[in-house]
Order: structure tokens, then sequence, then C-alpha cells
């Protein structure tokens, strides 16, 4: 079942709404990242872009194919005998819910956590740099 795409990303930065998402703001967050990562904000990596972008749209943290190779249990993850007719995935009884069963209220819960958890990373490592220089 497809989910809204209005639901994916990140709807707050600091408890200000931040619109849609642009090239700019990706940047910023990966120089976030990469302070917090320890690098150099002049040595931003490939993954601290990827991951940026992945937190301001909602893209899931791996893509869709593999996701689902990783949700099937180990068992059955290849099947030997061939012709093996498989199974349906039960849907999502709810467009309210995610693949987790939480519901909208809980999905905005955790995306504030996850942004002070963020926040708190953000300023112990420009404190860590203030350290350093002195």
């Amino acid at each position: 079942m497809k989910t809204n795409p209005l639901k994916q990303g990140a709807l707050t930065e600091n408890s200000a709404g931040i619109g849609t998402v642009t090239p700019e703001m990706v940047r910023e967050r990966a120089v976030e990242l990469a302070l917090i990562n320890g690098h150099s904000t002049q040595e931003i990596s490939t993954s601290d872009w990827e991951q940026a972008k992945r937190e301001l749209t909602g893209e899931p943290e791996m893509d869709p194919e593999q996701a689902v190779l990783e949700s099937a249990p180990e068992s059955e993850r290849w099947d030997p005998v061939a012709g093996s007719i498989g199974h349906k995935v039960q849907e999502s009884f709810s467009e309210d819910e995610d693949d987790d069963g939480r519901s909208d209220s809980a999905q905005l819960v955790q995306q504030g956590i996850d942004e002070a958890e963020h926040d708190q990373m953000l300023q112990a490592a420009k404190a860590q740099a203030l350290e350093d220089k002195k």
C-alpha cells in the first residue's frame, strides 16, 4: 500500500516549519552532520549529503528492494524448491499508520525526538570544536 507522500520528510526544524526542502537546506544539514561526525565543515562526505537528503525528505534508509529483502525472515529469503507460490503480505489497515503500525501522532513524536537528538549532537560537536581551539 502506498503511503501519502505529504506525510514523509521533516516537518519542522527547531520548532519552525521548514516548508519545501531546498538544496541550501540539504547543504546546511550536511554541514551539521559533518561536524557531528567529526569532519571539517569543508570536508562534507557523500554519506553526509545522502543522510541529510534522507532526513529532510523522508527517504528510507535503504532502497525499497533491499528493505523488502531485509524484512523477510532468514529462513524465507531463498526457497530452493522451484515453483513455490509464496504468500501475500498483509496490507496496512489504515493510511494513517506507517509500516511499523505507528499513528501520525506517534510518527510526529518520533520525528521531534530525532530532531532534538540531532540538535544535541550538533551543540556537543560545536562545543568540542571550541574546546579544541583553546
